[in-house]
């Protein structure tokens, strides 16, 4: 089976990167190896790709995928926030393009068996990094209960969290909860039937979303990172970042609107003392978002939004 995914906005990603030849650019999720591939045909001959994912079967895949440009090519098995020490380690500065999908693949989805998927029967894990301790097992299996609800609660938005978190503990005294589907199926009987009725998603969805979060340190990961954007960016260089709820996007927004404004001062001060002067720019006020054709064709792309900004 090969590595199955498809791309996000790809076109509107490819515009906004603005590349050019002998450009140096990152792809912190390679994911399917799509976005990689559509930049090297931008910065090629002369130009470096710098791609990282912290799942191994992704960078296996963007091995024989990119092997015809392997010169043009270098691959890190990391998280995306380790993007500083592989720039310092290869002597790099800072580089052109940035493109960050905070999405999880939908290999991951079908194939990965780690139990992402509340439709399979799959071992409850959810990393993806598989050097990761954590796991979902853990969580579920010996979390308390007011642990499982402040989880449910925040990292899934999930308004059922007190009810799922009380029959999840009852479920596994009587026996440890070992997969995904079981898990799916005590969420669904904790949540009243009028509700599991009147919603557009699975009842599971938010909490294997809050599992998610916490076994890969999602949100950590993407504020450690968003600190340094800038810092990463030469002059003129792009960041271009797809998020997928309001979880990361509300720390993406507000992290490009902190270096774009410049000054953390009290207005009231006749002068600047904090020093902070803009780092970029927004090239949109608003998020792109995936076309009607595109969300027929790949209904995961359908919660997508891609900001892009602009080091000054």
């Amino acid at each position: 089976m090969g590595f199955e995914h498809t791309s996000v906005m790809p076109r509107q990603v490819h515009e906004q990167q603005n590349l050019q030849p002998g450009n140096i650019a990152v792809d912190c999720t390679l994911g399917g190896a799509g976005h990689a591939l559509s930049t090297l045909k931008a910065i090629l001959p002369d130009g470096l790709l710098i791609g990282i994912d912290q799942d191994l079967d992704a960078i296996n895949h963007a091995e024989k995928i990119l092997q015809p440009f392997k010169k043009n090519v270098l691959l890190f098995h990391n998280n995306f926030s380790d993007l500083p020490e592989i720039l310092d380690a290869n002597g790099i500065k800072g580089v052109n393009s940035i493109v960050l999908d905070l999405g999880f693949s939908l290999n991951q989805l079908k194939h990965a068996r780690r139990g992402f998927s509340f439709n399979k029967d799959e071992p409850l894990d959810m990393r993806m990094d598989m050097r990761n301790d954590l796991t979902a097992f853990e969580i579920i299996n010996s979390f308390k209960e007011s642990e499982l609800i402040d989880i449910f609660f925040k990292f899934g938005e999930e308004k059922f969290s007190r009810r799922i978190a009380k029959r999840i503990i009852e479920q596994r005294k009587q026996n440890p909860i070992h997969t995904s589907f079981e898990l799916a199926q005590i969420i669904t009987k904790a949540i009243p039937a009028k509700n599991i009725y009147s919603q557009r998603i699975h009842p599971a969805t938010r909490v294997f979303q809050a599992l998610r979060i916490v076994v890969n340190r999602e949100l950590e990961q993407l504020e450690k990172f968003m600190k340094i954007v800038p810092s990463l960016l030469l002059k003129d260089g792009r960041v271009c970042i797809i998020s997928f709820h309001s979880l990361e996007d509300r720390i993406v927004k507000q992290s490009l609107r902190k270096f774009e404004n410049g000054c953390t001062c009290p207005k009231s001060l006749p002068v600047c003392l904090c020093g902070f002067v803009p780092q970029i720019k927004s090239i949109f006020k608003k998020p792109l978002i995936p076309t009607k054709q595109e969300i027929d064709q790949n209904p995961m792309a359908r919660s997508s939004k891609l900001r892009v900004a602009q080091k000054i």
